[in-house]
């Protein structure tokens, strides 16, 4: 492959779609308290239904609905006060016709009432007797034995990440465990002889320090995965294979942030393609276009620019989708984003993503320009907008949906 610098370009779209290595990390149970975020592996069913009896929503009144058809302030309805419930505890009293009930909000609502009238509605008129002024319907201000979940039914869905409320939903079911994938192992390889640890104190002159690698684990532990940091492999034939044999058993995913030259991305397709097979090498976007895609027996591996402006782009597009589906995720989660207009015009390429850093001001989105070797663009920006592959660009205050940086 000497020489060749790209093969089997695709569209990102194309890579989202048709990239999709049948690895899954495996199933572990994790207690509730650190399942936050986490992918259940299966639905989880209720034992039984929620909230399990019938609870008034309202501080009130237990009533039977038909005895307040007609109330108002001009007629209201006047109704013997026959007892309380208390929270926590199962009633003593049924409510019969004629009657009611004080029932504070979340009480167990007694036998023979049908609805619970707002105290809002209400007044004792005399010790004993209350008068209505505003009727109710059937059901009203009362929560079903099993209107949050009935028995049986789905409390969380399987490949969705759990978020607090579906915590809260699982505790009041007495789930205390819950069967999620496990964190994605996700190995990170730099390549490159220039490339130093991040610890040297006094880079020679024509070194870097490795600031991709310590980029790339933060979003990797962002998007709910493991990072695991490799080291450097310098640019000695043979040396980028040897590691990926060592590492490939034990990871879910392996990112190479390789060279930037036409030599240095041969000598790293040419180590892929000696332990899997690669699907692309080249995406239609900027900036990250030298972008690899491959499957090492199920393992897939994404070799990306060595600039780390442009790694950390197409990782953001491709990586973090990929490694929400490895870890049992239909669809990524959704990010913040805003609508802003551009400030000036655009340009782009037909056929090609372009994704364009901005900052927002005042519903403004104004672009940052700057190589691709420098970091700083991404530090100055609030999020980026996507000019979409058929677009040749966008005008100058256009609306745009700015996506966020967390």
């Amino acid at each position: 492959m000497s020489g060749r610098e790209f093969f089997s370009t695709r569209t990102v779209a194309e890579a989202l779609a048709g990239f999709r290595p049948a690895h899954r990390t495996p199933v572990e149970d994790v207690p509730l308290a650190a399942a936050l975020h986490r992918v259940p592996a299966a639905p989880v069913s209720a034992a039984a239904p929620l909230p399990g009896f019938a609870r008034s929503t309202v501080d009130g009144f237990a009533v039977r609905a038909a005895d307040t058809y007609g109330a108002s302030e001009g007629l209201p309805s006047y109704l013997d006060l026959l007892g309380t419930v208390r929270m926590g505890a199962e009633p003593t009293v049924a409510v019969r016709p004629g009657g009611c009930v004080a029932m504070p909000t979340g009480g167990v609502l007694p036998a023979g009432a049908d609805a619970v009238v707002m105290v809002e509605y209400t007044a004792e008129t005399m010790p004993g007797t209350i008068e209505v002024t505003r009727p109710v319907a059937p059901g009203g201000g009362v929560v079903r034995a099993d209107e949050d979940v009935a028995a049986g039914g789905t409390l969380v869905p399987a490949g969705r990440p759990l978020r607090a409320p579906d915590l809260g939903l699982l505790a009041a079911a007495g789930v205390t465990a819950v069967p999620v994938h496990a964190r994605p192992r996700v190995t990170i390889i730099s390549t490159g002889d220039e490339v130093v640890p991040p610890s040297t104190v006094s880079p020679a002159p024509g070194q870097v320090r490795d600031a991709t690698a310590s980029a790339l684990a933060g979003l990797v532990a962002d998007a709910g995965g493991e990072p695991v940091l490799a080291g450097i492999v310098d640019d000695e034939p043979g040396a980028l294979k040897s590691r990926l044999t060592e590492v490939l058993p034990e990871s879910d995913l392996v990112v190479v942030s390789a060279g930037s030259s036409v030599g240095a991305r041969d000598e790293t397709a040419g180590a892929v393609a000696s332990v899997g097979e690669i699907w692309c090498h080249g995406l239609a976007i900027k900036p990250g276009k030298p972008t690899l895609l491959a499957d090492c027996g199920g393992i897939p591996l994404i070799g990306l620019p060595g600039n780390p402006l442009s790694a950390l782009v197409v990782f953001g597009q491709v990586g973090i989708p990929l490694l929400w589906r490895l870890s049992g995720c239909d669809a990524p989660p959704p990010v913040p984003s805003t609508r802003a207009r551009l400030s000036r015009d655009l340009a782009s390429a037909s056929g090609r993503l372009d994704i364009v850093q901005v900052t927002v001001h005042e519903g403004v989105a104004e672009p940052l320009f700057g190589p691709s070797a420098l970091l700083s663009v991404l530090t100055r920006a609030d999020g980026y907008v996507r000019i979409p592959e058929p677009a040749t660009g966008l005008d100058g205050g256009t609306e745009v949906e700015v996506v966020l940086y967390r």
